[in-house]
């Protein structure tokens, strides 16, 4: 006799799925809420820029979508009164770096000092520890600052001495550089640049957007940029939480999620619509990050615009801005004055609008 008999045999039972909970549609109220914080920041822009209307949307975008964003142009064109701008309209911690080729990554995410009281090292965080940070002329850091800040940007901490600390929430860069002056700079490697959401790039004003400049700057009486000048009316921390868990519950359709997969894997050679000739100039396509970028800004700009569902012109308006950085050139594109933006609009045309 068995000490322990035999338990009867159950069929198998199938296994059981975790079905994801949708997210819960957006209020109308939400999306009103929305709209009115995202008019409170471009109302601070007003009181510092003139013109760049492409670049202040794109800064309010990246800033609700939740991604950083790379600012390039020429000198004096105002990258970091814009950067200063979005920061400061936001009632956050904001650092400012001024980026060198010996800045150090002690300099920039902190380090370990030695107390001659307590006879133990203390953890001295640095400039990044903040929910906006401004890297100006990112491109003069060298390789090892760079992979500093690639560690911040990709996981939202950094390593002190082996400790782990996380970065504030939200945590946003914003980082600029000059694509003319070559000497004493680095470029920044594929890796790094495919963390930024967005790249931004500023022209010159026009003659009557430079006129109105230098009659804002009269009635200003400075030239600097001073933030404790402009009004107090500023955006909360748990207003832009609001605006990007707002923005994630945005309704994105089967057909706008394959809009942005097609735009990404053309870049590639691949797609539904391949462009005859594009191997010839691009050696590097966009990856899927450039897919995830282009539907978060899809649905940021959807609940900008008073709406909770995206439609294609959400995303086909800011193609340039997610694949332009992420397209490496080919030799001869580069030779023959090929642009990234005139391979993105030829991307564009060749894939069918939903």
């Amino acid at each position: 006799m068995a000490i322990f008999p035999p338990k009867p045999q159950m069929p198998p039972q199938p296994a059981t799925m975790r079905v994801p909970v949708a997210a819960s549609a957006l209020a109308a109220d939400d999306v009103k809420r929305a709209a009115a914080l995202a008019d409170r920041i471009r109302a601070r822009f007003a009181q510092t820029l003139v013109g760049q209307d492409n670049l202040r949307e794109s800064l309010i975008l990246t800033l609700v979508a939740g991604g950083h964003i790379l600012i390039e142009s020429v000198p004096g064109l105002a990258k970091t009164t814009a950067a200063q701008t979005l920061a400061t309209s936001v009632s956050g911690t904001f650092k400012r770096v001024q980026c060198t080729p010996d800045l150090m990554p002690s300099d920039l995410v902190g380090t370990q000092v030695f107390d001659f009281a307590s006879q133990r090292f203390t953890t001295q965080i640095g400039p990044i520890h903040a929910n906006f940070v401004l890297l100006d002329e990112i491109n003069r850091s060298n390789a090892k600052t760079q992979s500093a800040m690639l560690e911040a940007m990709a996981e939202g901490a950094t390593t002190i001495g082996g400790e782990r600390i996380a970065l504030p929430k939200p945590f946003m860069v914003i980082a600029t550089q000059n694509p003319i002056e070559e000497e004493g700079t680095f470029s920044l490697p594929e890796a790094q640049m495919d963390r930024f959401m967005m790249k931004a790039v500023m022209t010159y004003p026009t003659a009557d957007e430079e006129r109105r400049m230098l009659a804002l700057l009269t009635r200003r009486g400075s030239d600097v940029f001073d933030p404790a000048q402009l009004s107090a009316d500023q955006v909360s921390i748990r207003d832009v939480e609001f605006l990007r868990a707002a923005a994630r519950r945005v309704h994105v359709s089967d057909a706008i999620m394959q809009y942005a997969v097609d735009l990404a894997a053309t870049s590639r050679g691949a797609g539904s619509r391949p462009v005859q000739g594009l191997g010839s100039l691009v050696r590097l396509g966009a990856s899927p990050r450039a897919s995830i970028a282009l539907v978060r800004i899809g649905q940021a700009n959807a609940l900008l615009k008073g709406r909770d569902y995206v439609v294609p012109e959400d995303v086909k308006s800011y193609v340039r801005e997610v694949l332009r950085h992420r397209i490496v050139l080919t030799f001869e594109a580069l030779a023959d004055g090929v642009s990234a933006d005139q391979v993105v609009d030829r991307i564009v045309q060749a894939v069918p609008v939903p």
